[in-house]
This record gives C-alpha cells, sequence and structure tokens, in this order.
C-alpha cells in the first residue's frame, strides 16, 4: 500500500504520532495477546478532524481491520478510533477495506464495541437506497445483525441496532409515505425517494430470517432475561415500521409459524405476534413496555394515509389486546390527555373510533 501524506496541505497541522501508531499495530498484529499502548491511540484519535481523517484512512483503517480479526482483549480503543476513521467513507467505500466476514465477526464478537462498530458500518447503509439494497444481498451480515440486535445484553448495543434498522428500513421502503410523518412534534418519516424494498423482502418475506425473529422473541435460547430484552427491542421499532408499510408488518404467508411460535391461526404479521402472544403480562416492565407500544403505534396510525385494511385490522388488534387487559385499555383510552394539546381531540377521536366507543 502506497505512503499517503498526513497533510492535506501546507496550512495544516500535522497529526503527530501517527508512524508510531502504526508501528504499534504491525506489533499487534504480530502478536495478539500485546497489551495495546492506549495513549498512542488516545494521541492520534484526539487530533482528528474532518479534515486530516481521509489521508490516515488507508494508513490506518486496513491494520485496525487486520488487529481486530484475531484480537482476545477488549477491542473498545480500536473500535473508537476504527469508528472515527470511518466517518467520511460511504458504505461501498468501507466493503473494499473490511470484507463481509470481518463485519459478521465483529457482529458476533462478545464486546460491545466491536458490535458498535459492525452496527455503525451498518449504519452507512442507511445513506441510499442502492446501499440498502446491497446489504439486502448479505444474507450473512443482515441475519447476524439481527441476532446481534436481540441477543446483546447490553443496552447500548440494543438501542444502536434499533435505530440502525429502523433508518435502512426507512431508506429501503418502496411505498413511504410521500410527505413524511411527524407525531408530537418527533419525525418519523423523512420526505425521500422510494427505495427498492429488498431489504423488508428479506426481513419480512424470507422464512429463515422471520422464523428467527419469531423464535429470539419466544423462546430466546440465552433465557428469560434476555427474551424479555429482545422483545422490548422488538416492541420498539415495530410502530416506526407499520408507518411505513402496514401491510408488511401484519401479513404473513407462514401460517406454520405463527401455530409455533405465537399459538394462533392466520396470516396475522410481526405486529400481532408482538401485540397479542409475544409477552408474558405478569412481568410488570415487558407489560409496561406493550402498552407503551399500543401508545406509540395508535398515535403515528392516526397520522398515517387512510385505509379500511389499516382501521379494520386495529380495530381488532386492540379489541383482542385489550379484552382481558383493563390496564392497557385505561391506558389507550386516556392516551390523548398526555399528547401535544394541538393533536389531542383528533387522537381522541381516532382512539374512539378504533375502540367503537
Amino acid at each position: 500500500m502506497s505512503r499517503i501524506a498526513v497533510k492535506m496541505n501546507t496550512d495544516m497541522i500535522p497529526v503527530t504520532g501517527v508512524e508510531e501508531l502504526e508501528k504499534h499495530l504491525d506489533e499487534l498484529i504480530a502478536d495478539p495477546n500485546l497489551e495495546p499502548t492506549l495513549k498512542l491511540f488516545d494521541d492520534v484519535e484526539l487530533q482528528l478532524t474532518d479534515a486530516n481523517i481521509p489521508p490516515l484512512i488507508p494508513r490506518l483503517l486496513p491494520k485496525i481491520t487486520e488487529v481486530l480479526k484475531q484480537y482476545q482483549q477488549d477491542p473498545k480503543i480500536l473500535c473508537s478510533l476504527a469508528i472515527k476513521l470511518l466517518g467520511p467513507l460511504t458504505f461501498t467505500q468501507i466493503l473494499s477495506l473490511a470484507s463481509e466476514e470481518a463485519i459478521i465477526q465483529a457482529l458476533r464478537s462478545p464486546a460491545p464495541s466491536a458490535n458498535i462498530l459492525a452496527m455503525t458500518v451498518l449504519e452507512k447503509a442507511t445513506k441510499s437506497p442502492g446501499d440498502a439494497a446491497i446489504l439486502a444481498r448479505m444474507n450473512g451480515i443482515a441475519t447476524n445483525f439481527l441476532i446481534q440486535w436481540l441477543s446483546a445484553p447490553q443496552v447500548e448495543v440494543g438501542e444502536k441496532g434499533t435505530r440502525v434498522l429502523g433508518d435502512l428500513l426507512d431508506v429501503d421502503c418502496d411505498i413511504r409515505p410521500s410527505d413524511g410523518l411527524s407525531v408530537n412534534g418527533m419525525e418519523i418519516t423523512v420526505r425521500k425517494p422510494p427505495g427498492q424494498g429488498l431489504l423488508w423482502r428479506r426481513i419480512f418475506y424470507d422464512r429463515d430470517v422471520y422464523e428467527l425473529i419469531l423464535s429470539l422473541c419466544a423462546n430466546h435460547p440465552l433465557g428469560i432475561q434476555q427474551q424479555s430484552l429482545a422483545q422490548g427491542r422488538l416492541l420498539r421499532v415495530l410502530p416506526r415500521l407499520a408507518a411505513l408499510n402496514f401491510r408488511a408488518v401484519t401479513w404473513s404467508d407462514f401460517t406454520d409459524l405463527n401455530q409455533k411460535y405465537a399459538k394462533f391461526d392466520g396470516n396475522g404479521g410481526l405486529l400481532h405476534f408482538a401485540a397479542l402472544s409475544m409477552i408474558d403480562k405478569e412481568d410488570m416492565l415487558v407489560h409496561l413496555n406493550l402498552i407503551d407500544f399500543f401508545e406509540a403505534l395508535l398515535s403515528i396510525q392516526r397520522v398515517t394515509p387512510f385505509s379500511t385494511y389499516k382501521i379494520d385490522t386495529l380495530k381488532s388488534l386492540v379489541r383482542d389486546a385489550t379484552a382481558q387487559d383493563n390496564a392497557l385499555k385505561a391506558a389507550i383510552l386516556t392516551l390523548p390527555e398526555r399528547t401535544v394539546p394541538e393533536e389531542a381531540d383528533d387522537l381522541r377521536q381516532f382512539i374512539r373510533e378504533i375502540l367503537n366507543h
């Protein structure tokens, strides 16, 4: 690899310590058990700016990637510098520097910093429908991303995964609302050109991927605590996805999987599974997540385009969910009192229609 000057022009202050860091990275590649010299990483990272990062990328990022492939210690300091270096790169540029296998390895890592690094790479694919389509074709990455999103015990990994998944499906959505959507002053979807829908098909119409999500939320191999975390993460992302493509989240061709994991017959989708079958309502924390889910779902659906299918589906969903759940019904009825005043009356009318009040 050719050596690239650190200085972008004669007026720029050079980054000091780069040569020493390069040498240290070579030492870490040669001996993965070597303790990293944290000061070398910190000194370089603190000097990085948008202007001086580009020439350092080919000097440092491939070596950091090589170290991470075999590193057995906490890679936090390596991942922090790598994320900083990734800043100006596009998704396809990163793929030329890091292989699909390397990204999967970072997703599978027990270290949250490596998970965050990998998800930061996938976040780059949220910048264009074309990049999201490329990611959709990488089945190994997409599958391992979903597994780690629903299996990482760390809150920061779960939150990062929820945000990245929502943004990816947003940019990939091929039937998005033309004017965008906002609720209570919060933007749910923005006005942008439609995507190709390939990632939606990967998640909602690929039998293996669909079953993976159901299984991790219904019977997580890591135990009940992780299962509750997975359920909460799914509940948080679904209202946004329902605003983008209501049909995709409320309809499934895999009726046998519904019977196996959700214990109901019919074509209900992930929304039905999450709302009606997934959680143990005796678990107070998870039940609160369910209430938050319904409040977000109804608040957002009030401003999405009207369809008879949407209204009928919501009526059935809310009726079944509140049949034996007075706390949920009370929360839905009082939701307009907790929304912004200018939206309260319309939301109250919408909820009355859904509840047939």
